[in-house]
């Protein structure tokens, strides 16, 4: 799930085992679930980016709140779809030249002046 944009994979499954606190089976287990895509050298070593460190650290949050791996890959989809509708949103806003500040429907005191 994790999107690389260029970020190139520079850590190992042992040293993002350390800095995330998990163990590696369960950095393989996510990798399994689909929920981390990291890079692999052509001998087929795992190389983890900055980004990859970023939703296993989110992984660790939403575990830690009480989801299984279903659930965090469900909200893992949900976040990435909402970034995505943002960034949609803030695109379309340039091209009309409105900002999210801009009202562009009525006020909530508009109307029949009830």
């Amino acid at each position: 799930m994790a999107a690389h944009d260029g970020e190139a994979g520079v850590y190992a499954i042992s040293v993002v085992a350390h800095l995330v606190g998990t163990g590696q089976q369960n950095i393989r287990l996510y990798e399994r679930k689909g929920l981390l895509t990291p890079e692999r050298t052509s001998g087929g070593t795992r190389q983890y980016s900055d980004s990859d460190l970023a939703v296993l650290k989110r992984i660790a949050e939403l575990l830690d709140e009480g989801l299984n791996l279903a659930g965090v890959a469900k909200v893992l989809e949900l976040e990435a779809a909402n970034a995505k509708l943002r960034l949609q949103l803030q695109q379309a806003r340039r091209r009309s030249g409105t900002s999210p500040g801009t009202n562009t429907g009525t006020s909530p005191g508009s109307g029949s002046g009830t």
